[in-house]
């Protein structure tokens, strides 16, 4: 029985994963089959099950899975499996990295008349996406939904919006090349982590055109801007296609624009990438810093201050 299952499963598994033909799980599952995630208790369907195959492949077409063994005991068994696979298409919100990555995992399954009725698992499609160095921030209501909240009961986006103008910042621009073309953009969303390790952490979303490069690269550049910087804080906030056309700047030690004049530069190693809905969270390890004697700029609700002219409490 145990052969002749593994030939059956490594036969439909093969079409599924490999091939893309999800239809082939109908014949080795029964009509009432569930899987169950382990770490959430979350259920679900075959249909469910297709539809996140078919995610998966759309994200690393070039996917294969080998069933390495599988154990039999009565009416259960354990399937042990890898999967490998390129990411070359975006996948749960990521853009394509290129990587090539291997994931491995046993599968837990119930067997009546020699089908699965239940399976319980420990992977989903973000261990992919763990294995390229991403994770993913989840709800703790939802463990295996990319989600930070589960949008009921949210303020009014108008409160929102004027809580967010009660902060005061600075402002920075976030910075990498892509084949050897400058990129940056300006970002508000910075904060020091830690000092010991020396971390650093930014938010860019998504849909900025500098989000493809800033994913892909090893390194990153934030640069403090300052009092006699308004037209670089300008240029980085516009959609200007060529933002260093004006702009004075150097190269970290990696390779990350640092711009001239800046009150304080520093070049850090991306270590995490969090995703974040609309944003990514950069979880990086600080390289190499420079700080100069400029003042830098002071933002709040839309309008920029000069740091020299604060008074103090």
């Amino acid at each position: 029985m145990q052969q002749e299952l593994k030939s059956t499963l490594t036969t439909v598994w093969r079409q599924a994963w490999d091939l893309g033909d999800v239809d082939a799980l109908q014949t080795v599952v029964t009509p009432d089959y569930v899987r169950v995630s382990r770490a959430s208790g979350k259920a679900s369907t075959l249909e469910q099950l297709q539809a996140d195959i078919l995610a998966v492949r759309a994200g690393f077409p070039d996917l294969t899975t080998t069933i390495d063994a599988i154990v039999t005991e009565g009416s259960s068994a354990a399937i042990f499996w890898t999967t490998s696979g390129t990411h070359t298409e975006p996948f749960l919100g990521v853009p394509p990295t290129h990587q090539k990555v291997q994931t491995r995992g046993c599968n837990h399954v119930t067997l009546v008349d020699g089908r699965i009725d239940r399976e319980e698992v420990t992977w989903d499609g973000s261990e992919l996406l763990d294995s390229l160095g991403v994770r993913h921030l989840r709800d703790a209501r939802k463990p295996d939904d990319v989600v930070l909240d589960d949008l009921s009961g949210d303020p009014d986006p108008d409160v929102m919006k004027t809580f967010n103008r009660q902060f005061i910042t600075g402002v920075t621009v976030v910075t990498t090349q892509e084949n050897g073309v400058p990129k940056g953009l300006a970002v508000n969303s910075y904060a020091s982590v830690s000092l010991d390790p020396a971390l650093v952490m930014v938010c860019i979303q998504k849909t900025s055109s500098t989000y493809p490069a800033l994913h892909a690269a090893t390194h990153l550049g934030i640069n403090i801007l300052g009092t006699e910087q308004r037209s670089t804080v300008a240029t980085f906030a516009s959609k200007s296609t060529d933002k260093f056309a004006d702009v004075d700047w150097h190269a970290g030690p990696h390779g990350s624009p640092l711009i001239d004049g800046s009150p304080a530069s520093l070049e850090a190693e991306i270590r995490e990438r969090f995703q974040a809905t609309t944003h990514t969270v950069f979880i990086c390890r600080v390289r190499h810093a420079e700080v100069t004697e400029a003042s830098p700029i002071v933002y709040k609700a839309g309008r920029f201050y000069d740091s020299d002219d604060l008074t103090q409490l």
